[in-house]
């Protein structure tokens, strides 16, 4: 982290093992960058930045029933579905085109919190290089 911060948002999810969510996070990409116990700063270097903490209130993470979700930006779609492959949500097991606009898969974390990563579509393939995780 830098000294001097960036205009920017962070999302701060709450989650019953950090540890767990750590490893899945960090299969993503993303690596601890700061850690106070239940309390944990994750970060890729190159503008991906998530805050994840085990002190959530009694009730918020319910089996089946959780509200959170997250969406990656990233020119590395197809890397990153490689490498998480078996926590694709979606029957082809692979980033498809969205109406939407999105070349883009979607996953569910270790609390089931939706994750998509995505990059939009007319962008494919005319992405800058960015540094490998």
């Amino acid at each position: 982290m830098t000294d001097q911060p960036q205009h920017s948002i962070v999302a701060i999810l709450p989650c019953t093992d950090l540890d767990v969510s750590t490893a899945f996070y960090e299969r993503l990409g993303l690596a601890v960058e700061g850690d106070y116990g239940s309390y944990r700063i994750l970060s890729d270097g190159a503008g991906w930045q998530l805050h994840l903490t085990s002190e959530s209130p009694d009730g918020w993470l319910v089996p089946g029933q959780n509200p959170f979700g997250l969406y990656f930006y990233t020119a590395r779609v197809e890397d990153i579905a490689e490498r998480m492959r078996d926590h694709i949500l979606e029957r082809e097991k692979a980033p498809t085109h969205k109406p939407w606009g999105m070349y883009e898969f979607a996953l569910s974390d270790p609390d089931e919190t939706l994750v998509r990563i995505g990059w939009p579509s007319r962008l494919i393939g005319e992405a800058p290089a960015l540094p490998s995780p």
